[in-house]
């Protein structure tokens, strides 16, 4: 398989330190042509995994600074292993933000293809809907977002519960009060980024706590940037535990999706890092899926519901990016849930 080819391509370049395309090739002649290999070198320049240098017979490629970010992974084999099994990124990545991810694009040219189209496809499919009809699709978005978001979290409500429960206020028998509270607080939530679009231009650590507040609002989780140490379940991995170096990395992490011009990746970055940050004792990975959504409806692009994620795949997606700063099984996960909200809402 083709696929198979690109690893072991991967494998050849990461073990020295510069190779040609020749020199890459003798070491699988029996296995593809030259022809393939070259091919195969420039798919994987155009996927950040490995940078050529010099020009013409003296070009020859090393892997890339970005190349953890992007190498393949098989993440149902990754989990085959216990969590204390896994060798593993174990503390926070300090030149992740300012060093390895400010120098690189986080899309290929043809992911941010797709992506565009769909975008495009969602301007144009808006344009034809009244103004009460793009709220009510919207509605219903905000609430399989609020009823997913909450899901992930491990909040029991169904669908239907949840829908009755934020159009009726009718609460689901057997549920407890805080699972209520955490859907009501979502639809607010979402409600305040619909409303105050512009409130995440340029994005602010003070944004990020405001909407943080409005998702914790009367459940025992504390607001602002915690001060003490936090464990995450399911992984080894520590994130940092002093409030400076915390508050340190949002502004950096702020800085950086400022700074991007594409809109799809600023509300990746959003989503991945907030929640690889872990800013507050609680509610991170709901406030990073917030602020995402409130980044792409601020600049006029479709919002994401995640509805048809599994609650496991995503939890696994996320924590293969703690653990070892790989996104693409996260970013698969953003671009199918972009496709699914384009082509299901509106």
């Amino acid at each position: 398989m083709l696929a198979d080819k690109k690893k072991k391509i991967l494998e050849i370049v990461k073990g020295n330190s510069l190779f040609s395309s020749k020199e890459i090739y003798n070491e699988i002649a029996s296995e593809i042509g030259y022809s393939t290999v070259k091919r195969i070198l420039s798919q994987l320049i155009s996927e950040n995994l490995i940078i050529p240098e010099g020009k013409g017979k003296a070009r020859k490629y090393a892997i890339s600074p970005s190349y953890e970010l992007f190498y393949p992974i098989d993440v149902k084999q990754y989990f085959e292993k216990e969590i204390d099994d896994r060798i593993i990124k174990d503390s926070f990545n300090l030149s992740l933000i300012n060093d390895i991810l400010y120098k690189t694009k986080i899309f290929t040219a043809d992911e941010l293809q797709d992506l565009t189209n769909l975008q495009k496809q969602f301007m144009t499919n808006i344009s034809e809907l009244t103004d009460s009809e793009y709220k009510k699709e919207f509605e219903r978005l905000a609430i399989d977002l609020s009823w997913k978001s909450s899901q992930i979290e491990g909040n029991t409500y169904s669908l239907l519960e949840t829908e009755r429960l934020l159009k009726d206020k009718e609460t689901a028998h057997g549920k407890t009060k805080d699972e209520a509270i955490m859907l009501l607080n979502h639809k607010e939530a979402i409600d305040f980024i619909m409303k105050t679009k512009d409130y995440f231009t340029p994005l602010t650590i003070s944004g990020i706590e405001d909407i943080h507040s409005l998702l914790v609002k009367d459940l025992s989780i504390g607001r602002n940037i915690r001060k003490r140490r936090v464990g995450i379940s399911g992984t080894n991995y520590k994130p940092l535990d002093n409030e400076y170096q915390i508050k340190e990395a949002l502004t950096d992490m702020c800085k950086l999706i400022n700074n991007r011009d594409c809109i799809f990746e600023k509300a990746l970055l959003s989503i991945i890092l907030l929640s690889y940050i872990q800013a507050f004792g609680d509610g991170n990975k709901r406030t990073a899926r917030i602020i995402s959504n409130a980044l792409l409806i601020n600049y006029g692009y479709c919002p994401i519901s995640f509805r048809t994620i599994d609650s496991v795949e995503y939890k696994k997606a996320m924590l293969i990016f703690y653990e070892q700063n790989n996104l693409n099984p996260f970013k698969e996960i953003f671009i199918n849930q972009l496709d699914f909200a384009v082509k299901t809402y509106f």
